[in-house]
């Protein structure tokens, strides 16, 4: 198999800083995903390169071994316990020619069997790699429990999103991931969810804010108000009197907690008040005649 240039993939340069590999990540991971590919092979094979580039440079560790090992990053740890083998053989010899049978030559061997086509790579097990995924939701798709069809790997994998799934949120399948070595388990797959900003709600936790325009007239004399929840629209009485920038809580009304089912947030509501324009000629009289009261 062809090595894989994972800097080539991300379309980055060696020197990339961390933020340079999850902007081209996120950048090439929304270009080709699934959902907006849904017929492009070429596109999903594309997409599982560019998760598998991003597991491994944007972890520092792994990186690493990466640009040290090339291919066989993934077995730099075996490599370095068979080099410090032969060092420690080689320091026995100096010290007693008749301890230790470990040579240069034996090592090479090993060497081979274990990174090259000898039969102790043939026999050795080795765990699947990591893959790691962004699942896009927007806020008001966080609010139930629902499913979804992840494509991962060429294989179509249904997974139950749980109400109140958080941005930045990672959860792990476990061996979804990459195939293991020689029989070795399986990889896992990690999602993280990216909840992207609602036009209504703000969220913090598990509480929800907004703001409603509130005319000046049911603010002086009080009333009632349309307010929209996650639920749907309810009315909302105003006292009369109310002030600009007035707060009001909707215990109940706002996010869904996480995995406790019938729990939810408050909802917080900040009152803008409008004042009104275009006065008719009559309505100007009357805030005069309202202000010679004050």
């Amino acid at each position: 198999m062809a090595f894989t240039d994972y800097y080539k993939i991300l379309e980055i340069q060696k020197n990339a800083s961390t933020d340079d590999i999850k902007k081209a990540y996120r950048k090439l991971a929304r270009r080709y995903h699934p959902d907006l590919n849904p017929k492009d092979k070429d596109a999903n094979k594309r997409f599982q390169l560019i998760n598998e580039a991003n597991e491994v440079l944007s972890d520092p560790e792994k990186r690493k071994k990466y640009d040290q090992y090339g291919e066989d990053w993934a077995h730099a740890d075996q490599f370095e316990k068979a080099r410090q083998s032969q060092q420690h053989a080689s320091r026995q010899q100096t010290e007693d020619p008749f301890a230790g049978n470990f040579g240069s030559g034996e090592y090479s061997d090993f060497f081979e069997q274990l990174f090259g086509a000898g039969a102790g790579r043939r026999s050795a097990k080795f765990r699947g790699q990591d893959y790691q995924a962004e699942l896009h939701l927007t806020l008001r798709d966080a609010v139930k429990s629902h499913q979804q069809t992840l494509t991962v790997n060429s294989k179509n994998l249904r997974i139950t999103i749980p109400a109140g799934v958080e941005d930045g949120q990672v959860i792990k399948l476990k061996g979804h991931g990459a195939p293991g070595a020689n029989g070795g388990p399986n990889g896992d797959l990690y999602i993280t969810f990216v909840i992207t900003p609602d036009p209504v709600f703000k969220r913090a936790g598990n509480d929800l804010y907004t703001t409603i325009n509130l005319d000046l007239y049911t603010a002086v004399l009080g009333g009632e108000v349309n307010v929209e929840t996650l639920d749907g629209k309810i009315k909302l009485k105003v006292n009369p009197e109310t002030q600009n920038g007035t707060k009001t809580r909707l215990k109940g009304k706002g996010f869904p907690v996480y995995k406790q089912e019938g729990v939810s947030g408050d909802l917080y509501i900040t009152y803008n008040i409008l004042i009104p324009q275009n006065l008719t000629q009559k309505q100007k009289e009357l805030f005069t005649e309202l202000s010679k009261l004050k």
